[in-house]
């Protein structure tokens, strides 16, 4: 399975799945259609899929206009989100498979950004490849999503979900935000060695214009402070030991920076 990272918006990536054995695709979140459009012509590939993480426009902006060039694609989302994805045929839930080309993905249910969240993982095809991760908004590179319709409980429940994945799972996730997360998380972990080599690699990649999204789940364990609220570092910052209100705590900064 190649997996293609379109850029949209200001700051969105889609991901256009191609399965080259059957020349098919499927994409996920597509913000706008441009760039799904010239990328399964170049492809010369039938799309047959769309999988939705949630219902924001900026995940499922390109969805009619798809589902009309395409009549026979299948729209996926969470079953939580019925009536809020456009076009939305399959309606997912925690542990639900979905199926594309001769690959499944595992549906985890990872509510916080927005009630009815959904992430697709693709665990390795061989023992060699990395599994794929692709959480929307729920998991940044050095960052998570707001929580616009969940609680602090919700996320940290959701984040473990993702946390518990493997190392070698590389993380898709729906925005070029890593700068910026990084330079929030510095403030808080502002001593975690791994944190301030990831700072500097991201700064000069983005110097360079270059993408940083995937990230690696190891990477993420080792430097997101979203995933670490049992940290001393972390707790101290929050003025907290409890896990939850660490990351609460933690999150509320965020929003402020």
């Amino acid at each position: 399975m190649q997996i293609f990272r379109l850029a949209a918006l200001s700051d969105n990536y889609i991901f256009l799945l191609h399965e080259p054995q059957y020349n098919i695709a499927a994409v996920v979140d597509p913000a706008e259609t441009q760039p799904v459009f010239s990328k399964l012509a170049e492809l010369k590939a039938e799309l047959v899929a769309i999988f939705n993480t949630h219902h924001h426009h900026d995940h499922v902006g390109g969805n009619q206009q798809l589902i009309q060039h395409f009549p026979n694609v299948k729209v996926y989302g969470g079953a939580e989100d019925k009536g809020r994805i456009p076009g939305q045929q399959v309606f997912l839930q925690q542990g639900d498979r979905v199926e594309f080309g001769d690959r499944l993905a595992e549906v985890i249910f990872v509510p916080g950004h927005t009630r009815a969240h959904i992430a697709y993982y693709f665990p390795p095809h061989t023992a060699d490849e990395p599994g794929e991760l692709f959480c929307g908004d729920t998991l940044f590179a050095g960052g998570c999503g707001r929580l616009f319709e969940g609680t602090p409980t919700q996320m940290v429940s959701s984040l473990e979900k993702l946390r518990a994945l493997p190392d070698n799972t590389r993380v898709w996730c729906a925005h070029e935000y890593t700068l910026k997360n990084l330079q929030f998380a510095l403030t808080v972990d502002g001593d975690n060695a791994d944190l301030q080599q990831r700072y500097a690699q991201v700064q000069d990649a983005r110097t360079q214009g270059e993408a940083t999204v995937p990230s690696f789940l190891g990477v993420e364990k080792r430097t997101n402070p979203f995933l670490r609220w049992e940290q001393p570092s972390l707790q101290a910052a929050a003025k907290s030991q409890d896990p939850v209100q660490t990351f609460a705590r933690i999150r509320g900064m965020k929003d402020q920076f």
